[in-house]
Formats: structure tokens, C-alpha cells, sequence
């Protein structure tokens, strides 16, 4: 799995106290390091909007289509993903889950399901099968990759749903990599989740 920063607004913090001191008129008490405060008095007051103005693009390659099933249900997100109908998928790549390698007997079991699947899937393509209809055979597990936007609000919602103990673990650690660049970028928007390396789960504030 890998997830790269494509793009972020400049300044985004900065652009998010602007856009926040418009809603009171509260421009003369900006200073040059006043965004820090001001964001942390919106996200405990409940003023979340003014987060909307920053965005932040991630390309998410070598995960599996069960990722990118669940990433895709948060709507306010803008995705580009992987086709597999001009994508020819003869030769794809796929994602095991650990407790599936852990095991010898459900490892064989699986590896055996991906073979017949690629079997079944070039036969049918030799067979004239355009990639679209041939696709069907394809299994969640075939890797896959994706380009994500969001602005910071929603984002800080999939972080919540995504990095919590109870959320997939593929999903978890894609959305605990996010959040760790986040950190870097914006410390403020993103400071009250806390990330447990030993647990690979954050403690997330709820509702974002």
C-alpha cells in the first residue's frame, strides 16, 4: 500500500481563519500566527464549515477493491479510480488479508480462488469476452488504485469512521497514513486525533 500527497491548498490554515473571521467580521484580531487559536475555538464550538475551504488530494495505489467499496460510500469525497473495463486485469495483482495468510489451509484456499479466477477471466477474454463483461469474475481482493479529494471537514469525518479500532483493518491503516501526512500539514484541523502506533488505530473526536 502507498499514499501520496498530490495536492494541498497552500496555507491551509490560514485560508481557514480567513474564510472563518469573514463569518464574525473579526479581521483586525488576525495576526500572523492567530490561525492556531482561531481553529481550535471553531472545531470546539461546532463550527466545522469553514473547514470546507481547504482541500487535499491522495493517489492510494496496491489496495484491494474491498478498500476502495467502503472508501467510496463518503460521497462529499471526489474519486478517480482504477478501470477495470479499459484496464486489461489478465495478470492482476491482489491483497491477502493477514489472518487469510496466517492460516496454511485457508492460505492455500485463497490462493487456489485467485488462480481459478485469473484462469477464468483470461479464458473468457480468449473467448472474445470484452473487458467489461469479463470483469465480473474479478474478485474484491485484485488490487487497485485511486485518486481521492476531499475538503478538511469531510476528511476529518472518514478519519473518525475509518481510523477507529472498528473499522477494516486495510482500510484503517490507508486512512492512519492519511491522517499522519495530515498531521504534518494542517497539525491544527487534524491535532485532536490521536494516533496509537501499537494499536494502529487513532482516537478520534466524535461528531466531526
Amino acid at each position: 500500500m502507498q499514499v501520496r500527497l498530490l495536492a494541498i491548498t497552500p496555507n491551509p490554515e490560514k485560508i481557514i481563519e480567513q474564510a472563518g473571521r469573514t463569518c464574525y467580521q473579526s479581521y483586525a484580531s488576525a495576526t500572523r500566527d492567530s490561525e492556531s487559536n482561531f481553529i481550535r475555538r471553531i472545531i470546539t464550538n461546532g463550527h466545522h464549515s469553514v473547514l470546507e475551504h481547504a482541500y487535499v488530494t491522495f493517489r492510494i495505489t496496491g489496495v484491494s477493491r474491498t478498500l476502495t467499496h467502503q472508501l467510496v460510500r463518503h460521497r462529499l469525497c471526489s474519486f478517480s479510480q482504477r478501470s477495470q473495463r479499459y484496464v486489461n486485469e489478465a495478470s492482476f495483482n491482489y491483497v491477502m488479508p493477514q489472518p487469510i495468510a496466517d492460516n496454511p489451509q485457508t492460505y492455500r484456499l485463497f490462493e487456489k480462488f485467485m488462480s481459478e479466477a485469473k484462469d477464468v477471466h483470461r479464458k473468457l477474454q480468449q473467448l472474445s469476452i470484452k473487458n467489461e463483461d469479463a470483469r465480473f469474475v474479478l474478485p474484491n481482493a485484485v488490487q487497485t488504485e485511486i485518486v481521492l479529494s476531499a475538503n478538511f471537514r469531510e476528511l476529518r469525518h472518514v478519519f473518525c469512521v475509518r481510523c477507529h479500532k472498528r473499522a477494516q483493518y486495510e482500510i484503517r491503516c490507508c486512512c492512519l497514513t492519511m491522517l499522519r501526512i495530515m498531521k504534518e500539514e494542517a497539525p491544527t484541523v487534524f491535532e485532536d486525533f490521536v494516533i496509537d502506533e501499537e494499536t494502529s488505530t487513532a482516537q478520534t473526536p466524535f461528531p466531526s
